[in-house]
């Protein structure tokens, strides 16, 4: 394991906050820019709100990008939580969005039930040189996980996207969250890659390195773009409050997946973290849940009023 200087975790976990309040923003912004456009009638493509929530998905994406390449994912990705509830805020003034007590706990529940999760999930253990990162992606067991999220894909996408999109939330944000199988590895591999394909020491394995970046490169561009549609017609049809809290931690579970069976660090799992990965997941599952309810029961703290006799 590459061990991190102190500097580097301090600036990696800075960012990291910085780009989870951005990327909070980003939903709510063109959840905005969706409502404005629809009201003057136009199309979302016009409206400038809509372009500064892009714009700023952006940055967000590459503040994360340069949080994990300086601290490990264990620290950098719970903080992702600070997202949802900055987004929560943020739609509440924006947009009206109110959370109603239920979809409170649910929002907190899913946050803890992530941290709790991310901590006792396996370690990614650091891929030296791009040879032993292609290695690792012929695994039999990786690849028979990404023939899985391939069908997947396609039955969302072809089939349930059509049919139940527009009235199941869990729809847009299954095919966004299995998209980070994609993302993430191909994230870590481009750097792997981009150093010997240009580092300026010419080797017999340059044009192999070239090929995997160009290859990873298209998996990227074509998993974000997908991603990037998706999420503004979730964002057209569902508040922006359920959408994003939800998605993270569908999308965070999908990533935690994927590289541990990239890595293989789940063969060193003790009795204690299996069981933390067992109350991360059903804290999780209560407070997914609970936003579900939200969305159709109220519950507050006034007391019911009684009949004067």
């Amino acid at each position: 394991m590459e061990e991190k200087s102190p500097l580097s975790l301090v600036g990696g976990v800075g960012i990291a906050v910085v780009s989870s309040f951005i990327n909070g923003s980003t939903f709510v912004l063109q959840k905005k820019g969706i409502l404005r456009s629809r009201k003057a009638g136009k199309t979302y493509l016009s409206d400038c709100v809509w372009w500064t929530g892009t714009l700023t998905m952006i940055v967000g994406q590459v503040g994360n990008f340069l949080a994990h390449n300086a601290a490990p994912a264990v620290l950098v990705t719970p903080l992702g939580a600070l997202g949802v509830l900055f987004g929560a805020v943020l739609s509440s003034w924006l947009l009206q969005e109110q959370l109603e007590l239920l979809g409170k706990l649910g929002c907190v529940l899913c946050c803890c039930g992530s941290v709790v999760l991310i901590v006792h999930s396996p370690k990614s253990d650091s891929v030296a040189s791009r040879a032993e990162f292609q290695q690792r992606l012929l695994d039999p067991v990786f690849l028979s996980y990404i023939t899985l999220v391939l069908l997947l894909l396609v039955l969302l996408i072809g089939w349930l996207s059509p049919a139940y999109g527009k009235s199941n939330i869990m729809v847009y944000v299954g095919i966004c969250s299995l998209l980070g199988s994609f993302t993430v590895p191909s994230c870590k591999g481009l750097g792997l890659a981009a150093k010997e394909a240009f580092g300026g020491e010419s080797s017999p394995d340059d044009n192999g390195a070239l090929f995997l970046f160009l290859c990873l490169l298209g998996i990227l561009l074509v998993s974000i773009l997908t991603q990037f549609t998706f999420i503004n017609r979730a964002l057209e049809n569902f508040s922006s409050n359920v959408f994003e809290a939800v998605y993270y931690v569908t999308f965070t579970s999908s990533v935690i997946v994927a590289t541990a069976i990239l890595f293989k660090e789940w063969e060193a799992l003790g009795a204690r973290d299996c069981l933390g990965i067992l109350c991360g997941f059903t804290t999780i599952s209560v407070g997914v849940a609970l936003l579900r309810i939200s969305q159709e029961a109220v519950l507050t703290w006034t007391p019911p009023k009684t009949k004067e006799e």
